[in-house]
């Protein structure tokens, strides 16, 4: 079983937006090697679409440029990188999209893949909470109960 099998498996079911990429963040990458339905439903796009095309197609004119110096920084740094930016459909309806970017390590240690965990959300109604926090709330709630890996073993 490979990288992206395994993901397909543990992602294929999940209400959360998944996407691998490989490793190489010059442009016009990374490249988007998996994408499951939910990535899909959320963005407007198919899977012929995406797959072999950078995420750098769902910025537009609202993307903080400053926050995607951010992710490259924190990609390149230590691989990791938690937070929002503004994305575009497939039809240019533009939407906040909270990210949990992962690197994927093989067991020697070398950087195989990014994992990104992706979300839509929205701006609650009312005034913001001291700093900000819980001024967003996630579209769709994710629960554990139809995660595949809880019923199904990876290997046989």
């Amino acid at each position: 079983m490979n990288l992206i099998d395994l993901v397909r498996h543990v992602a294929d079911g999940l209400d959360v937006g998944v996407l691998v990429t490989n490793t190489d963040l010059r442009r016009p990458g990374p490249t988007i090697l998996y994408a499951n339905d939910a990535f899909l439903r959320m963005s407007g796009y198919g899977a012929a679409d995406v797959l072999g095309q950078s995420p750098r197609m769902l910025q537009g004119a609202g993307t903080s440029r400053e926050g995607t110096r951010q992710v490259q920084r924190a990609l390149r740094g230590d691989g990791r990188f938690v937070g929002r930016l503004q994305n575009y459909r497939r039809t240019g309806e533009s939407y906040l999209c909270e990210l949990d970017i992962r690197p994927i390590y093989g067991l020697d240690g070398h950087l195989e893949a990014f994992i990104a965990f992706e979300r839509e959300v929205v701006r609650r109604r009312g005034r913001p909470t001291e700093g900000g926090a819980g001024r967003y709330r996630a579209v769709e709630q994710s629960g554990c109960s139809n995660l595949p890996f809880l019923k199904t073993p990876i290997f046989a």
